[in-house]
């Protein structure tokens, strides 16, 4: 028979013979057990997932140790920690650890069960927090089945968008001519990918936030937290879905074809289906159970009914003096509340937008008309086209490839570790454009080989810590990228990718010495003995790696030849990403592991593409308020000198870096300072410059840098020694970001010598 009790397992999981062999010899089994016992079992998982160790109590049935599996995946993406649930591979077990028992005994696996039965054993599983979903496994079949159709419509969405620009270079090449309207078409694609991806990531729960307050909260005050945020976000989602059906509407009479008899309205649809369907999601995560999300729910629909029907209404019963403007303070006072208890940073920046626009008079659906324009930009698409080829390069065996390349050419020198160190980070930095993914993917893989080379714990993290995010200068990054649309669009300069690039170069040539140098001297004084430079195994790592090496080179080449335009770069990167490590190394499988992989990359791109869209709302309001115009006069008048703005520009991005993720920061902060940086004569390539180094210097800075809080996850260590252990890094990299800020020749020599 088998045990009645939730988390125990009697002999009815085992086959008689097992049983009988428990019986006939309890002393080897019980020696089994303990070596069960001590068994780790690894999850290894890809970028922007932590990679943790399961102790798993085997029992002697014949399925528990494989079933399971996975017991707690954390997941950090873009440098935001979150749980993601438990899976289970047997439903029967999943309900075992869900369903209440009514024999009132504590449910949770986690929990110790009394073993005093014979033939039972205690299961110990380490299950994410209760917020956390229901396992895929006990869904409902139409639910499962809709989840895996939404991945795969993002899969063949993203398809879509690396075959077109391959197909366009082929066919004109050899045809003369390209695919018609191929260019609309991939730009309208990543209209679809960013509301999809959002979708996806309110639906994991995985939207990018920047509160961690809620890290601290427990019990009644962090399902409090959650209601709120949730219920606020929601209501700013709903609106923004409501501002997108009024544009659609003002867009539809136009009768405007994309492609193909395709009317560009329909597409423009997706705003509304990506708004909507996040608001639903988001009210679906205030909590695990019914009575906290009916909470949200009534939240949300308050907040709708007071700012949709309170001013038709004031102006039906004519109250007296009463304007949209007096909601300005308390929805500001309200939206603070919902940020510090975690709400989206989509949600901070549309509500600020939001609530603006409505004090001021002036229609909402600017708002999803600025999200538009910004996703169809021509060169937006080698965004989530390269940030694929990075999540291939990092889900694949690349990284492990790349240590050892750099090992077996700087491992025997002093100060070789960490060189390897900064140079690994540095480009995988440069291909996934966010410094938490390269931490949390390489930190475990990098902080052994530094304590095996005799580098104290302390130096080893502050290294690492630091040199997380000394790739946002080199292409294909993905901030410069940006960069150069916003300053093209909003801030009415000209900035070719090209030119952002090669202005980046040696300054992040400069950085990436600097730090290896502060390494090399927080290393052992002595070289290894026991090591010497063997070229054969150098060049034998180098043929290991090889199709991963010229990734960069096929990149590059493609970006700064004029052969391919910097979208058609990115489609033909990530195409050759995705053939080396399915076909020439097969780390990944195509059907398996390639979807998952872009699916994953989608969650990523789909929650900045929605910060993106927001935030160049919230610039519009700004822009249109003339207070780019009113900082020049302040500036002008108050800044006498060009090395005071400078200093003073060095110091607010800093305080930026920490407070604002580095996306949100170029489309909100770029139009402000372009203006006051050309009445002072700063050319655009050095401010750009100016401007990502020093965000890269702000997520070191404590006490609320974003590095800082992912080494103390990553690493398991308190916020207070990260930043202990980083002061040095922090104070070698400022001296960097000074000379790049004062010596204009480091940023603008290469781009006018290659003119």
């Amino acid at each position: 028979m088998r045990s009645g009790r939730a988390g125990t397992v009697g002999p009815g999981w085992a086959r008689p013979r097992d049983w009988q062999r428990l019986r006939a010899n309890p002393a080897s089994t019980a020696a089994r057990d303990r070596r069960r016992e001590r068994q780790v079992v690894p999850t290894v998982v890809g970028p922007g997932l932590e990679q943790q160790t399961v102790c798993r109590r085997a029992c002697i049935g014949r399925r528990i140790a494989d079933r399971a599996e996975k017991a707690k995946i954390v997941r950090v993406i873009s440098g935001v920690a979150m749980s993601a649930p438990s899976f289970f591979n047997s439903p029967r077990l999943a309900r075992r650890c869900y369903k209440p028992r009514r024999d009132g005994l504590p449910t949770s696996p986690g929990v110790r069960r009394p073993a005093g039965i014979p033939g039972t054993v205690r299961m110990e599983l380490k299950l994410p927090s209760p917020e956390a979903e229901v396992p895929e496994s006990t869904r409902p079949r139409w639910m499962r089945g809709l989840r895996r159709a939404e991945e795969w419509l993002l899969v063949l969405v993203l398809a879509g968008m690396v075959a077109l620009p391959c197909a366009e270079i082929v066919l004109r090449k050899f045809a003369g001519k390209g695919i018609p309207a191929s260019g609309p078409l991939v730009q309208h694609l990543v209209l679809a990918v960013g509301m999809l991806g959002g979708a996806l990531a309110a639906r994991e729960g995985r939207l990018l936030s920047i509160s961690t307050l809620t890290h601290f909260l427990k019990g009644r005050w962090l399902t409090a937290a959650q209601v709120l945020s949730a219920g606020v976000a929601a209501a700013i989602s709903t609106f923004l879905c409501l501002a997108s059906v009024d544009f659609v509407a003002a867009t539809r009479p136009l009768g405007k074809i994309l492609a193909y008899g395709i009317p560009v309205w329909t597409v423009q649809l997706m705003l509304v289906f990506g708004f909507g369907l996040i608001a639903v999601r988001l009210v679906w995560h205030a909590g695990p159970r019914w009575r906290p999300r009916l909470v949200a729910l009534l939240l949300t629909l308050a907040l709708v009914a007071v700012y949709k029907g309170l001013p038709p209404l004031a102006a039906k019963l004519g109250w007296i003096g009463f304007s949209p403007d007096l909601l300005r303070w308390p929805s500001l006072v309200l939206l603070l509340a919902a940020i510090l208890a975690g709400a989206p940073i989509f949600a901070a920046l549309g509500g600020a937008a939001l609530i603006f626009f409505w004090a001021g008079g002036e229609t909402v659906a600017a708002i999803p008309l600025n999200h538009y324009r910004l996703t169809v930009n021509p060169t937006l698409p080698s965004i989530p086209l390269f940030t694929l080829a990075g999540y291939f390069l990092a889900e694949g065996g690349a990284a492990g490839r790349f240590v050892r390349v750099f090992d077996a050419w700087f491992g025997h020198v002093r100060g070789g570790p960490a060189i390897i160190t900064v140079l690994v980070c540095a480009f995988f930095t440069s291909f996934t454009g966010a410094s938490g993914v390269t931490i949390l993917a390489l930190g475990g893989l990098l902080l052994p080989v530094l304590l095996a080379a005799r580098y104290s714990e302390r130096a080893s993290l502050g290294l690492l810590t630091g040199a997380g995010s000394l790739g946002l200068l080199f292409p294909p990054c993905l901030p410069p990228i940006l960069y150069a649309i916003v300053a093209s669009t909003s801030a009415n300069t000209s900035i070719r990718i090209e030119e952002i690039f090669q202005a980046g170069l040696v300054p992040g040539l400069l950085l990436v010495a600097l730090a290896g140098w502060w390494g090399v001297r927080c290393g052992p004084k002595t070289q290894a003995a026991d090591r010497r430079f063997n070229l054969r195994a150098a060049l034998s790592a180098v043929r290991a790696a090889i199709w991963e090496l010229l990734i960069p080179v096929v990149a590059l080449t493609l970006l700064f030849s004029g052969l391919a335009t910097p979208v058609e770069a990115a489609a033909v990167t990530a195409l050759y990403a995705f053939v080396v490590e399915t076909f020439v190394y097969r780390d990944l499988r195509v059907f398996r592991d390639a979807p998952r992989v872009m699916t994953e990359c989608t969650l990523l791109v789909g929650g900045v593409l929605l910060i993106l869209g927001v935030a160049l709302g919230f610039t519009h309001f700004l822009i249109d308020a003339q207070i780019p115009d009113r900082a020049v006069e302040w500036a002008t008048a108050t800044l006498k000198s060009r090395y005071t703005f400078l200093l003073a520009v060095n110091l607010f991005l800093l305080a930026v870096g920490c407070l604002m993720d580095i996306y949100s920061a170029i489309v909100v902060v770029v139009p402000l300072l372009v203006p006051i940086a050309t009445a002072f004569g700063i050319e655009p390539l050095h401010l750009g410059i100016i401007f990502l180094a020093n965000l890269e210097l702000g997520y070191l800075t404590p006490p609320v840098g974003m590095n800082l809080f992912l080494a103390s996850y990553r690493f398991n260590k308190p916020v207070p020694e990260v930043v202990r252990a980083s002061l040095g890094m922090l104070g070698v990299l400022a001296v960097g970001v000074l000379l790049i800020t004062y010596v204009p020749p480091l940023t603008t020599w290469l781009p006018n010598w290659l003119k």
